[in-house]
């Protein structure tokens, strides 16, 4: 299991967990990060990511990409 950030651009990846505040997780849960779906990043730049998730693109933090176990 490794954070979101180290997973490389272009490479599907399932999602383990998500941590966090219960706050934070309800955030990403609704943008569609749940545990068992479909991530993809699409880009990097200075750990902001912008990344593929249910058939949406989604920009997130540096911070909120740690909280992302894939």
């Amino acid at each position: 299991m490794m954070p979101l950030t180290v997973a490389g651009v272009g490479v599907a990846s399932t999602i383990k967990k998500i941590g966090g505040k219960e706050e934070t997780r309800k955030f990403l849960e609704n943008l569609g990060f749940v545990v068992g779906g479909t991530v993809t990043v699409v880009s990097e730049i200075g750990g902001n990511m912008i990344v593929n998730v249910k058939d949406s693109r989604v920009a997130i933090g540096k911070d909120m990409a740690n909280k992302i176990m894939v």
